[in-house]
């Protein structure tokens, strides 16, 4: 096995090394002068399963554009020198958002980003909560794996909620499958009935409303409040607030990806969130270093559940 990582911020992929008990291989990434760069690995890749982790975030150095660019001439180049199988190890897959036509002439991104995968040879790819699952498997027609954040949170709710009255809820229709995962999940590891509730929100050109409907009784309960990724962080923020006023004693807002776009830190430092937690797929390096946000933050590692899924991936491979 070989593990390789384009992060800038290998914070992330020192942990999955860690849990799988490898060293990260060594690689160039030249920039030219003119923007240009070039990756090759500084190992014989020829007839090795092969990683390359990259989590497509923009942040200061490079938009998710040039991760991508970056990620697929790297595996171009590890199969073009004999890797035998090549992983992308992506923990946040940039344009998985955009999975449908909802306007005349839209394009279907994800779909689009999956053909390039594939163009450059990509055996399979593994990813950390997709916005929605059936369209990310659907797009691929390489393997893919698809890991589900809750797993990386179930460690610390036990500690968050000791004994408290319990319920996981969508701040919307469209996230109704991933939080009713989670209660099934959650029901078994606590061995206690877990409630589901589903707040209500609209979209129409750009404009989020909503009546402040919940679906689902939360009266007297702490709310684990589940998202695939925080952006501005208003769709946690109104969730929050409809749940409040429905009743819940306390709002846990929980999300795989961390982006915190614009105005995030002043929407969820509103006080109808308690907590926040997030996993390392997305630094959180668009907060700042102080405030109500930062006092609220938990970060939950995923690297262990990549960690898994590369370990059964290799075994399978060996065989």
């Amino acid at each position: 096995m070989m593990l390789f990582s384009l992060d800038a911020d290998a914070t992330f992929a020192r942990g999955l090394a860690a849990n799988l008990g490898v060293s990260l291989a060594p690689h160039e990434n030249r920039g030219f002068e003119d923007g240009e760069h070039k990756l090759r690995p500084l190992m014989d890749p020829r007839g090795s399963d092969a990683y390359v982790i990259h989590s497509l975030y923009g942040d200061p150095q490079n938009s998710p554009h040039d991760k991508l660019m970056q990620l697929w001439m790297f595996i171009a180049t590890l199969r073009e020198h004999g890797a035998a199988r090549t992983t992308a190890v992506v923990p946040y897959l940039a344009y998985a958002r955009k999975d449908r036509q909802t306007k005349p002439f839209d394009p279907v991104t994800l779909r689009c980003v999956a053909q390039l995968f594939e163009a450059v040879g990509t055996s399979q790819l593994i990813v950390l909560e997709a916005h929605n699952v059936a369209a990310f498997q659907n797009a691929f027609r390489c393997p893919t794996m698809h890991l589900e954040a809750h797993h990386a949170f179930d460690r610390l709710v036990a500690d968050l909620v000791g004994q408290d009255a319990l319920a996981v809820a969508s701040p919307d229709p469209g996230g109704v499958k991933r939080a009713q995962l989670w209660r099934e999940s959650l029901e078994k590891t606590l061995q206690r009935p877990v409630g589901f509730a589903m707040v209500d929100k609209r979209r129409s050109a750009g404009v989020v409303s909503s009546d402040k409907l919940v679906a689902g009784d939360v009266s007297g309960m702490t709310v684990l409040l589940i998202d695939d990724l925080i952006a501005s962080g208003d769709t946690l923020r109104r969730a929050a607030v409809a749940l409040r006023l429905a009743g819940a004693t306390e709002v846990v807002a929980c999300a795989a990806h961390g982006l915190f776009i614009g105005s995030a830190a002043d929407a969820l430092a509103d006080d109808s969130i308690s907590k926040i937690i997030v996993t390392d797929s997305v630094p959180a390096f668009r907060l700042p270093p102080t405030g109500a946000v930062r006092g609220k933050l938990v970060c939950a590692s995923a690297a262990w559940l990549f960690a898994l899924a590369i370990k059964a991936s290799h075994a399978t491979w060996l065989r």
